[in-house]
This record gives structure tokens, C-alpha cells and sequence, in this order.
């Protein structure tokens, strides 16, 4: 088995956290694994913001219920107006290109022996009102990111996939 694929599946979705501090140099590697994430004509319609401040942490948490325990949030939005734009459908690629960014956090945060868990379910509004810079972006996701409390497990059904021949086609 690869590398890779040992990762991508040892990686859940981690919903209990600890409250241990997370290196500053643990930080600076996600963002380098999120700079290095391909985009369609490499545009990079992304932007990530690091909330660590305590208070800016405590609103963060005030828009969603899926903090975890978190003390450090990565908050992950895309720009449509700077994406690569299909000329046959019209079709925007800026939320695929910030969730291949968000998927390439999710996998760095495991291999760094931390965890976190893709959060769709926040008001983005609110954060928008709470954090301006935020304003003019789609927000895709917020990652609490934090060491996995010691009892922190996937969820009974993490392992379970459907059949290969039920997802793929060959043609």
C-alpha cells in the first residue's frame, strides 16, 4: 500500500479534541500543503483565513456548533470572480478549486498527527458580519484543528464504503 493511500485511510473526521497547543511550525506546513493545491489554470481563486485569537475563536464558534474544542480554526473561501470559467457550460470552477485546497488541509492535518473534520454547517452570514475580510468570498468550509482527545475514534461508520462497481463505471 502507498504512502498516500495509507493516509487517506487513516484520516476521519475527528469530533473530539484536545486542548493541547499546535506547534506554530504544525500551522506553516497546512498552509504549505494549501499553497502547493492545484488549480484550473492555476488560478488560485482561494483565500484561507488562520483564526487563532481567542475571541476571534469564541466567534467562530458562535456560528456553528461544530467546534470540537478547537482552538485553532482554518476557514476556507473561494472567489468567483478570480476562477477559470469552462467556456462550453459557463461552468465556475471556484468551489472546486478551494475544496481540492481544503481536501489537501484535511490530509496534511492527519499526516501532522492532528486532527480536524470538514464543518459545511455554520452561518456563513454571521461569519461574514464578524469577519469583513471574509465578505466577498464563498465559504466552502471551517476546519477545527486541534490534537485528537484521547478517547477520539471515526464514527462507526467511517469504514463503511459502497462497492467499487456501484462508483465506478468502466467504459
Amino acid at each position: 500500500m502507498s504512502d498516500f493511500l495509507s493516509l487517506a485511510q487513516s484520516r476521519y473526521s475527528c469530533r473530539m479534541l484536545s486542548d493541547k497547543p499546535i506547534e506554530p511550525e504544525k500551522i506553516e506546513q497546512i498552509l504549505a500543503a494549501a499553497i502547493c493545491a492545484p488549480t484550473a489554470v492555476n488560478k488560485q481563486p482561494w483565500h484561507a483565513w488562520v483564526v487563532t485569537d481567542a475571541d476571534a475563536v469564541a466567534r467562530v464558534n458562535e456560528t456553528t456548533r461544530f467546534g470540537f474544542g478547537a482552538q485553532v480554526f482554518i476557514v476556507v473561501g473561494a472567489a468567483a470572480d478570480a476562477a477559470w470559467v469552462r467556456k462550453f457550460d459557463g461552468r465556475n470552477f471556484a468551489d472546486v478549486d478551494a475544496s481540492i485546497v481544503a481536501t489537501q488541509i484535511m490530509l496534511e492535518v492527519q499526516d501532522l498527527g492532528l486532527g480536524t473534520t470538514w464543518v459545511g454547517h455554520f452561518d456563513a452570514p454571521a461569519l461574514k458580519e464578524m469577519f469583513p475580510q471574509m465578505a466577498d468570498y464563498d465559504l466552502i468550509a471551517i476546519f477545527p484543528i486541534g490534537y485528537p482527545a484521547d478517547d477520539a475514534q471515526p464514527a462507526p461508520m467511517h469504514a463503511t464504503r459502497k462497492p467499487l462497481a456501484d462508483l465506478i463505471d468502466r467504459i
